[in-house]
């Protein structure tokens, strides 16, 4: 990505994130006391600026101080993102009633003590949001999906698959995290398993520091684990997060096709965000199978869900994918589909199966309130 892009592109950020945390800053001083208005606005800076000084810290290095900023910040934009939509639609009621007054007296005829038992209300249902979504994102699931591909895989009748995708390992998501992934991906006993993109979060430097590497060298299957490359991957730096994950027993494939046992394809995309940051083209995906015997059934990763029907067209019969974290937070998955076509579950078109996963970590909050995380089993047959 070019200087002058990122500059724009987190000058929109930054100025957007200012304006949200200033609109939430002066609704809630109002009814803060008088002697506790420097504290509270000291602490709201601190609030605020802490994801955003952390990620400058761990840029420089990583340790305790990087990390407990990065806590506290994600944790913020959790309740700064809640906060927001309460107020909102606080504002939104009062501006009807300015025209259609329906509020009754009591709300009424002591404004005061309207507005602290509403910012009381506001400050449980975002605390309860926030920590039930936090509760959330350690009760990961397993899903299993049987299904059938119509073709002949050599002297394969089966294949038991598990996939995974957005672990976004880093500060938030680190060692015993993957740990216990590891551990349910084992006990499904898979024959292969499937990472589809952003494994790594942003700066790869946490990962590295508390070696959490070592965990992806435990997962165990016949076939081995193949991963493909996401948006974080470029975020962070895409050739040092593909040599640590190579590394450490993941065969990352990039715009390339493995052939497994003679019985079928493993097709893995690069990640379209190459453009962006590299000025370049992901290969085509016709031009990706030229060589490939289409007898056999093709297994493909690509992170990103657009364009889903190219799937279709040139006869992939499985498709996995990630990336939407179907919005991660309520509820913003109402945007994301309206964005894809398939936000997240499994769908079948014609020949071809997809999965989008929301995935199994998540990015910025350790926060999930629109979905469970998920690890996804496939039991394949093959044959008509």
């Amino acid at each position: 990505m070019k200087l002058s892009q990122q500059l724009i592109f987190f000058g929109i950020v930054l100025t957007v994130y200012g304006l949200v945390n200033f609109y939430i800053v002066r609704r809630a001083i109002s009814v803060v006391p008088e002697s506790y208005k420097n504290l509270f606005i000291t602490t709201s800076i601190f609030l605020i600026c802490s994801f955003i000084a952390g990620r400058v810290v761990e840029h420089f290095m990583v340790n305790i101080f990087s990390d407990t900023l990065i806590w506290i910040g994600s944790f913020w934009l959790a309740f700064m993102f809640y906060f927001f939509l309460l107020l909102i639609l606080i504002d939104f009621l009062r501006l009807i009633n300015h025209f259609i007054p329906f509020f009754p007296a009591f709300v009424t005829i002591n404004i005061e003590k309207t507005k602290r038992i509403a910012a009381l209300i506001v400050l449980l249902l975002t605390l309860i949001t926030v920590v039930g979504g936090y509760i959330n994102t350690k009760m990961i699931l397993t899903k299993t999906y049987n299904f059938r591909i119509k073709k002949n895989a050599g002297e394969l009748k089966s294949l038991n698959v598990v996939m995974a995708s957005d672990l976004h390992l880093g500060n938030i998501l680190g060692k015993s995290f993957l740990s216990k992934i590891k551990d349910q991906i084992n006990q499904l006993q898979p024959d292969i398993i499937f990472f589809a993109g952003d494994i790594i979060d942003e700066d790869i430097s946490a990962v590295i520091n508390n070696n959490v590497g070592e965990e992806l060298l435990q997962l165990k299957s016949k076939y081995g684990v193949y991963a493909i490359t996401g948006n974080h991957e470029y975020i962070g730096g895409v050739e040092e997060a593909c040599k640590y994950l190579t590394g450490h027993g993941i065969n990352v494939i990039r715009d390339s096709v493995v052939k497994i046992q003679n019985s079928f394809y493993i097709i893995g995309r690069e990640d379209c965000s190459i453009r962006q940051f590299e000025g370049k083209q992901r290969k085509d995906l016709q031009l990706l199978l030229k060589d490939v015997d289409k007898s056999l059934p093709l297994l493909m990763m690509d992170h990103q869900p657009f364009g889903l029907k190219e799937a279709v067209e040139n006869g992939i019969d499985f498709q996995m994918s990630g990336h939407t974290h179907y919005g991660q937070l309520w509820p913003i998955n109402f945007i994301v589909e309206k964005i894809y076509d398939l936000a997240w579950g499994y769908a079948v078109d014609g020949k071809t199966h997809y999965y989008v996963s929301c995935g199994v970590g998540g990015w910025g909050p350790p926060v999930r309130t629109g979905s469970r995380p998920e690890i996804l089993n496939f039991k394949i047959k093959f044959g008509k």
